[in-house]
């Protein structure tokens, strides 16, 4: 190829820049591209319970200089030939901003490598995928890390939230915004008719899913353990040790023994630590660039990214966010339910999560069918770049193609993102 024609070539490229330029419907979206963002790494550290498990003696920052150097030693990448890295995170001051700059110099990348972090809540790690994937599609940046990490062991509780200022205050929909979401979502359930029977069984399953899929080694592949120190609670020694597995999920759990457990925000309500997503700690990260990048680097593809949504919807509803971000991206790809082969969607609470499905009318076998946030916890700026490489493990696992990773989100939205396996 001549100069005149590759300087054509990028050009037609930059010009094609937008979502609304990709392949449609499922034929579409499985063509393979030149220009197709595409994941080369994603992997994750254990999620550990917050203030118990094996990461609860292990700042933020740390968790993400092993994910860092964890991505760069699986993916072979070169770390100078990175120009951007965007880490979700909720509840550190400045969503770590700092921090996580230092962190990424530690792990490797050179000064030469930007970052910056963001908070769109519980979406905030799929959100970070996602502004690397478009940063690369306009071409602004040709490689980028897409990541979240939250340590809710040190930074979790009433500080998260600034007290609201008297204008705020006196908003009767921005005053909802800070209501807490164990409470809105006992509402919800309340008003959707959302029985706690249904609740258990929808928790009980994924802890169910979740046990079966550790003891059968489905999540050894995305899983990057990690040395840390940890004192011992009993004791006051500290230890060193090897965490290597999600701590947070617990055997032999039922609908009978679920049942047992007292309601958390309402006298007879229905929601209960055992049906609500866990308190959790760890990070994850996503290495993202065009198809033709990644092939004259020899990088391994592992899927690509196709499209993404980000909805609002009212705030004392924010559990149903999923319902309507999933068909906005779905059309977006042009494709329907019934062609997505998995979907990972954050059991934030099992209520908000039992009424989306049902509505969306999606086949409960194919969603989080390795469990989720309830059995193996919800490390808020971690999420939603921990379900991309769950899902990309298990699509590669049983041989399918299509995914969907959605979340709702604090404050009252909702986002969705679009993949394909390779």
């Amino acid at each position: 190829m001549s100069k005149a024609q590759e300087r054509l070539s990028q050009v037609q490229s930059h010009l094609a820049s937008s979502e609304a330029d990709i392949p449609r419907g499922k034929e579409g979206i499985l063509l393979k591209s030149p220009d197709d963002i595409v994941v080369t790494c994603a992997l994750r550290t254990p999620i550990t319970r917050g203030g118990k498990g094996g990461f609860k003696d292990t700042a933020a920052p740390d968790l993400l200089v092993h994910t860092f150097k964890s991505l760069i030693s699986s993916s072979g990448i070169d770390p100078s030939l990175v120009e951007d890295i965007s880490v979700g995170n909720v509840l550190a001051p400045g969503s770590g901003a700092t921090e996580f700059r230092a962190a990424a110099l530690i792990a490797g990348f050179p000064e030469t490598t930007a970052l910056k972090s963001l908070n769109r809540q519980c979406s905030s790690g799929l959100q970070a995928c996602v502004d690397i994937a478009n940063a690369i599609r306009c071409g602004m940046i040709d490689i980028g890390v897409g990541a979240g990490v939250e340590s809710m062991s040190s930074q979790y509780g009433p500080g998260a939230v600034s007290e609201f200022s008297e204008l705020l205050d006196g908003h009767p929909e921005a005053k909802n915004c800070k209501v807490p979401m164990g409470v809105l979502s006992e509402q919800m359930a309340s008003d959707r008719k959302i029985t706690r029977e249904a609740q258990d069984a929808f928790a009980a399953r994924s802890y169910q899913r979740a046990e079966a899929a550790q003891k059968a080694g489905k999540f050894r592949n995305e899983i990057v353990p990690m040395k840390v120190k940890w004192v011992n609670p009993k004791t006051d020694k500290e230890d060193e040790l090897v965490v290597d597995k999600d701590d947070g999920i617990r055997s032999g759990m039922s609908v009978e023994g679920l049942a047992k457990i007292k309601a958390a925000f309402k006298e007879g309500g229905s929601i209960h630590a055992g049906n609500a997503s866990q308190v959790s700690d760890g990070a994850a990260a996503v290495l993202l660039m065009k198809r033709s990048t990644a092939e004259k680097l020899g990088q391994r593809i592992v899927g690509k990214f196709v499209c993404s949504s980000v909805v609002g919807v009212k705030p004392l509803l924010m559990g149903i966010g999923p319902w309507k971000a999933i068909p906005v991206a779905l059309e977006k790809a042009g494709i329907g339910k019934e062609e997505v082969d998995l979907w990972e969607i954050n059991e934030a609470f099992a209520s908000q999560c039992v009424w989306c499905v049902k509505e969306l009318g999606l086949d409960e076998s194919k969603v989080n069918p390795n469990g989720g946030a309830i059995a193996f916890g919800h490390p808020l700026g971690c999420t939603g770049a921990r379900q991309v490489s769950t899902l990309f493990n298990e699509l590669g696992r049983t041989g399918k193609k299509v995914g969907v990773t959605s979340m709702c989100v604090g404050t009252g939205m909702g986002m969705a993102a679009v993949w394909v396996k390779e």
